[in-house]
């Protein structure tokens, strides 16, 4: 499972819509609304949340995964150490916040998050990029 900066994960665009992604993973296992409205799916096999945005017309806008399989520039992601991964990517830039004994190491030009534990990462958020025009870019073409 392809973690694709900017894009996406595995073969998921950020754009898609339901019926998009319902025909790669087909119903979720899971599927709520958030505070704001979102539609949000789980997808326990895969280790997947994607959120599809109510104010975009449901489209696909941010993914968190914990998939052990995931692989963000041919490196292994999860279970990795957290400085060490981040020593080995092009990213430079990275924000941290504390929350007790996990921390956000967040890569705002990716808009990455890398969440770790007692060091290990243990989930990978990933969200559509906001242009410079504070509009989403949408990967999918339909």
């Amino acid at each position: 499972m392809i973690l694709n900066p900017k894009n996406g994960i595995d073969k998921l665009l950020f754009g898609m819509q339901q019926k998009d992604v319902e025909a790669i993973y087909g119903r979720p296992d899971k599927e709520f609304k958030d505070d704001d409205e979102n539609i949000i799916y789980l997808y326990n096999k895969e280790k997947l949340r994607l959120t599809f945005y109510e104010d975009e017309n449901f489209k696909l806008g941010y993914i968190i995964s914990s998939n052990p399989e995931l692989l963000l520039l041919d490196k292994k992601v999860i279970g990795r150490n957290c400085i060490e991964l981040k020593t080995e990517l092009p990213f430079k830039s990275w924000e941290v916040e504390d929350f007790d004994s996990t921390e956000n190491h967040f890569n705002e030009s990716n808009w990455l998050t890398l969440q770790s534990e007692f060091g290990q990462v243990i989930r990978v958020e990933i969200g559509a990029i906001i242009n410079d025009n504070d509009e989403l870019e949408w990967k999918f073409k339909k």
